[in-house]
């Protein structure tokens, strides 16, 4: 028996060896395969968490400077604020009205035309 061993070719010797080596290969390939799924589904799920986080403080930020934004734009608000800095309404003298132009087509007199004019007598202060 010891003969027929001899004789025989080395790819049939080390056929199973191969065979088991790829096999363990195989396996210690998918565990890997496995381990880097785990962790890639690990960091994109705290990549989602940290966002979520974020877009709920944006949300927030953005309704508190809505409200912030409706109280600045009240009437009361700015009737306050105006009078605490010493605003007041505006004089009938302190008005200027400006006069709306006909449309027409423009012609060469029209460029020196006044466009803003004040009440006969009202002196500019």
């Amino acid at each position: 028996m010891a003969k027929n061993r001899k004789n025989q070719a080395a790819a049939i010797r080390f056929g199973p060896a191969l065979k088991a080596s790829f096999l363990c290969l195989l396996i210690a390939g998918s565990a890997v395969g496995y381990v880097w799924q785990k962790s890639q589904v690990y960091q994109l799920g705290k990549q989602i968490r940290e966002t979520e986080s974020r877009l709920a403080q944006l949300t927030h930020n953005n309704t508190v400077l809505d409200r912030q934004i409706s109280d600045l734009r009240s009437p009361v608000k700015l009737d306050l604020r105006a009078r605490s800095l010493g605003l007041a309404p505006a004089q009938p003298m302190q008005v200027v009205r400006l006069l709306e132009m006909p449309s027409g087509s423009p012609d060469k007199n029209s460029i020196g035309r006044q466009l803003a004019a004040r009440p006969a007598g009202v002196t500019p202060q």
